[in-house]
């Protein structure tokens, strides 16, 4: 077990990741909003996505080549797809969660540094820090987030359900106007997360593989699930945070980045007194710190090996290039949508739930096909949650598409 613990990687850095906006922003408004209404949700999404996430980190196990190489046997269409869907997404999502980190430590530090500025500060020490450490520090930083933002939000919990003097109601909600119809969408968009985090996740595993030559099956869906259950985890304990100190106060976030941040940490005060200010805080930092680090590795990681794939050039198109103009990108972004930060986190997230199920089909085709060897393709209880899944995701795009 230990040995199992000291080789976790690729899954911790899957819940860095997925434990940031979806967490800290979706599943606390859910809480605020509804109660432990979309409580449903939140535990079918996890279910159905789950093995579309976890072919990520199987085929790589398998082959040693990522998802991307995968989606080029399947045809250069699919992979150009990919390519452009990526494109298309990765600036609003960088930014959606830059934002919401450069407004946490603009409430932590006070007005002394602006909020533009200190997403351009954040920005420079996440480059930094992948451009100089790699993936190796990159490995060793999202133990210690998660582990540190995993007991915090417990102690939460936990000590705001003790206070809490009314009963909870677990009663479930279905979302009847266009207005909910479209938060439950956004919530489930990136609940745990968007499904190309499976493409990462692949990419991860093999630099992860190369570190540690290690191609056991049982140790690498291991450390994939300890890191989604740890997004299930917080996911609920987000969600009861928002429901058991917001739930019907009369308060409602703010769409501001520094405004809203300063209501999500004061959620965690409410719970164990403003002792915790700065300890919450920091966690609060750290967890969409992660967030901004792991997007931004991963989106230019995977640019890279896709303009590799389809053009055959990897010195013009490579991870420097990309990860240089997602920065870019981001910054301009965010100087022209600063105070919209509500919206953006909306386009984002309903962008990743409508692409969904091109993952989940494109993900499942492959891991059954030839080019996954037979003793790594899934079961035939994974086979039946795969194909459920895939219905799930398909109706639930289509319901929100008809209520446009």
């Amino acid at each position: 077990m230990i040995s199992k613990l000291k080789n976790l990687g690729p899954g911790l850095l899957f819940a860095g990741a997925a434990i940031g906006v979806s967490h800290l922003v979706q599943s606390t408004r859910a809480g605020a909003d509804f109660g432990m209404g979309l409580l449903w949700a939140l535990i079918l999404v996890n279910i159905f996505k789950y093995p579309f996430f976890q072919f990520g980190a199987r085929y790589a196990a398998a082959t040693g080549e990522s998802l991307l190489d995968g989606y080029n046997k399947l045809g250069k269409d699919v992979l150009s797809i990919y390519y452009i869907l990526n494109f298309a997404t990765m600036f609003t999502i960088q930014t959606a969660v830059t934002i919401v980190t450069a407004g946490i430590a603009f409430t932590l530090f006070g007005d002394y540094v602006s909020l533009e500025s200190w997403t351009i500060i954040i920005l420079v020490i996440c480059i930094s820090i992948l451009t100089l450490g790699k993936y190796k520090l990159l490995d060793k930083l999202m133990k210690v987030i998660v582990i540190t933002l995993t007991i915090s939000t417990i102690i939460a919990v936990f000590i705001a359900l003790k206070q809490n003097a009314t009963p909870i109601s677990f009663q479930q909600i279905l979302p009847s106007n266009g207005l909910e119809i479209t938060f439950l969408i956004a919530f489930m968009g990136w609940m745990p997360a968007p499904l190309d985090v499976s493409i990462w996740q692949s990419l991860w595993t093999i630099e992860k593989n190369k570190n540690t030559k290690q191609h056991n099956k049982k140790s690498i869906l291991f450390d994939f699930n300890v890191g989604y259950l740890s997004t299930i985890i917080l996911g609920i304990g987000f969600l009861m945070l928002g429901a058991l100190v917001m739930f019907n106060s009369g308060e409602t976030f703010s769409s501001s980045a520094g405004v809203f941040s300063s209501q999500l940490i004061n959620i965690y005060t409410t719970s164990l007194g403003n002792w915790a200010y700065i300890i919450i805080g920091i966690a609060a930092f750290t967890t969409m710190f992660s967030t901004t680090l792991t997007t931004l590795d991963a989106s230019p990681r995977a640019m890279a090996k896709t303009s590799q794939l389809l053009f055959k050039k990897s010195s013009k198109y490579n991870y420097n290039f990309w990860i240089a103009l997602l920065s870019i990108g981001t910054v301009f972004i965010f100087l022209f949508l600063a105070s919209e930060m509500g919206l953006l986190i909306k386009v984002a997230t309903i962008l990743s739930f409508i692409t969904a199920p091109f993952f989940a089909i494109i993900n499942y085709i492959l891991i059954s096909s030839k080019h996954t060897p037979k003793e790594w393709q899934p079961s035939k209880k994974l086979h039946i949650l795969s194909w459920l899944g895939i219905a799930f995701l398909i109706v639930f795009s289509i319901w929100y598409l008809t209520t446009l």
